[in-house]
């Protein structure tokens, strides 16, 4: 049977194809949204395994983290314990109640969203299962899904990736993370704080592009875990139970034992369903300035066209290409994307480093979330990079509760060219935690007293 109304359709119902569905059927276009999971997948990766569940275990560990700042100091006698079991189906509830809200936002848009389809993509035509749909558009926003290596023995059970891990019993007591980047130290947080005892394994360095302040604050988090670099994994062993994991770091092979693994090595695009446009050697799908693909009227966006794998990035591409088939030009501009790590607190960054750059940083202010953490130093980070010159703001680093806020709004301003000296007439809220406004004041009188000398 073949369906001949005009309709754009999108497949893939994570940030960029849901936002990209609201904006066209707002406009008046005839939208399907396919999402082949069930009410369960609208959302997508944030959602279901990526953010939000990292928000929900991270609210739980930076509670312990606080009772036990407070028992240290003797303001409080008990530390809270943890029924593990529970957190989770109340996880879920809520994961259910949140995919329960954007699908009724999504369908009041005028979205005729349809669940529990497997859509394949051949050039422009759309197959859902084994229906032959034919649209003005399409848009693939088929997202991403754990990258796992290839490793002897990665495929045994208690070996999880986000998309398993919350099928635990129970709180390991030895947890060993395969990866060195954000997903495995958000997670070695979240685990160590429980109580696992957690140990990290990195084919290279633990995050390797941070800036060197953010990197500092964020080992102090996580010592308690241990964290080997440069380790490669050959292998894993043991079909229940304790696991062993074969290690190389340089030329020392060592044996390695485990509870349970978590293999946290980042994404790659899902896009074995899309077939005739062009891909990228990792599976990404190629796509123009304005989320175009090789073939007219077909359109990517999200985590299918690969890195950097943020909600916030895949949403805006799913504008630009919403956009884009609506007749508005509109195009992706990655030069100040703001990201963040969540550990103790919000390590938030956005940066850019030319030559003429240079940096100011701070421990961040005693505050609301900090107070408590002035006798340890453990009140973050406020840091910029500007240029010596005009002032210009080339870069900003904030760690505290809210890092990532104050990151994502000074990236902004980065965007229209903000100068330290935009900001001598800025009022802030007080108390606060931010400490970005204070570097700015500071360096534009150090420049411009520089320049009257």
């Amino acid at each position: 049977m073949i369906h001949k109304n005009p309709t754009i359709i999108v497949l893939g119902g994570g940030p960029a194809g849901r936002i990209a569905s609201i904006r066209l059927a707002s406009a008046g276009k005839e939208v399907r949204l396919i999402e082949r999971g069930g009410i369960r997948g609208i959302g997508g990766q944030c959602l279901h395994f990526g953010c939000m569940p990292v928000c929900a275990l991270n609210d739980v560990a930076r509670t312990i983290h606080s009772f036990r700042t407070f028992q240290r100091l003797g303001v409080m006698e008990a530390s809270p314990v943890i029924d593990f079991p529970r957190m989770l189906a109340e996880m879920h509830t809520i994961q259910a109640k949140i995919a329960t809200v954007l699908d009724a936002e999504t369908k009041s848009a005028g979205v005729d969203v349809i669940y529990g389809k497997s859509g394949r993509l051949e050039g422009k035509t759309i197959f859902l299962d084994d229906e032959k749909i034919e649209a003005d558009s399409v848009i693939a926003a088929t997202g991403s899904r754990p990258q796992i290596p290839e490793i002897p023995g990665i495929d045994l059970p208690e070996v999880h990736t986000p998309h398993t891990l919350f099928n635990l019993k129970k709180i390991p007591e030895r947890l060993t993370i395969i990866g060195g980047g954000v997903m495995a130290a958000e997670f070695a947080y979240i685990l160590s704080t429980f109580g696992s005892k957690v140990t990290i394994l990195c084919r290279s360095t633990f995050l390797k592009d941070f800036d060197k302040h953010l990197h500092a604050v964020a080992l102090r988090d996580l010592m308690s875990a241990d964290i080997l670099e440069n380790t490669q994994v050959r292998s894993i062993t043991g079909n229940s139970g304790i696991k062993t994991l074969t290690l190389t770091t340089g030329n020392k092979t060592s044996q390695h034992e485990a509870d349970a693994v978590l293999v946290a090595a980042g994404l790659v695009p899902r896009s074995e369903m899309l077939n005739g446009i062009n891909k990228g050697p990792g599976g990404e799908v190629i796509v123009d300035e304005h989320m175009r693909t090789s073939i007219p009227e077909v359109y990517a966006c999200g985590d299918v066209t690969g890195p950097p794998y943020l909600t916030p990035v895949a949403r805006h591409q799913g504008i630009v290409a919403a956009d884009n088939i609506l007749g508005i030009p509109r195009s992706m501009d990655y030069r100040f994307i703001p990201r963040s790590i969540n550990l103790s607190q919000e390590l938030a960054y956005c940066y850019r480093v030319t030559g003429n750059t240079a940096s100011l940083a701070i421990p961040g202010p005693a505050g609301p979330g900090t107070f408590w953490s002035v006798p340890t130093g453990e009140t973050g980070l406020a840091k910029i990079l500007l240029n010596r010159e005009d002032g210009t703001i080339d870069g900003v680093c904030a760690a505290g509760p809210g890092g990532g806020l104050i990151t994502g709004y000074m990236a902004f301003l980065m965007s229209r060219h903000f100068s330290v000296h935009d900001f001598e007439e800025f009022i802030e809220v007080h108390p606060s935690t931010d400490g970005v406004y204070g570097l700015a004041k500071y360096a534009s009188g150090q420049l411009r007293k520089r320049k009257n000398t």
